[in-house]
């Protein structure tokens, strides 16, 4: 059965507006302070709370500015697979990704800042990364991303972004060379699976920024 459709309120992120996708959700508020954004079930009810001010629909942060605790995923995932996620301070901005063990959170590789980056392009590094070193392993554990962008991305075999090619980032376009060349030279085992965040909460490689 279909999933149904989400719609998906920023009230403040990069740009504010009412989005169809988590990852097009992702995309403004991922990395931007003191975002505010909710899912609601259907179109009327986002169009009537983006009208509203978010404190009627997002719960106040904690006094003193701390966080709340962060509730550990539950589902049906692989337990025994790695997962990756990136965090981007602006769009285009400074960039990091990282991957842990999906079910330990032990950490395998942690990369950034790198200037003039961008979410998708952090997770499609992230995704190659994870493949190159599960492969020095010879482990054919299933990876993990919230990015269905990045997942598509590496299935093609290319980098798809549009940002443009800087001296700041010239090590990232570096890395997606390197990353698109190893792509076509290699085969791998790893199945690449979309991170459910509606139903599994916060993927575990996640930078709890939000």
């Amino acid at each position: 059965m279909a999933k149904a459709q989400k719609y998906y309120v920023v009230w403040k992120g990069r740009k504010p507006g009412i989005y169809l996708s988590w990852d097009d959700c992702k995309a403004q508020v991922d990395g931007f302070a003191d975002a505010k954004y909710k899912a609601f079930e259907s179109k009327p009810q986002a169009e009537a709370a983006f009208k509203e001010s978010h404190t009627k629909h997002v719960a106040a942060a904690p006094a003193g500015g701390a966080k709340p605790a962060r509730k550990s995923p539950t589902g049906n995932y692989l337990r025994d697979s790695y997962c990756v996620d990136a965090a981007c301070s602006g769009n285009p901005g400074n960039l990091e990704f990282q991957c842990r063990h999906t079910s330990t959170g032990e950490e395998v590789f942690k990369r950034g800042p790198y200037p003039d980056g961008t979410n998708n392009i952090g997770e499609f590094l992230a995704i190659v990364h994870a493949l190159m070193w599960l492969q020095e392993q010879h482990n054919a554990t299933s990876v993990y991303s919230d990015s269905k962008v990045a997942i598509g991305w590496v299935h093609a075999g290319k980098c798809r972004t549009t940002v443009d090619h800087t001296p700041d980032n010239a090590i990232l376009f570096k890395m997606i060379d390197q990353a698109e060349k190893w792509l076509r030279g290699n085969k791998y085992e790893n199945k690449l699976l979309k991170w459910e965040t509606e139903e599994w909460g916060e993927i575990p490689a996640d930078y709890g920024r939000k």
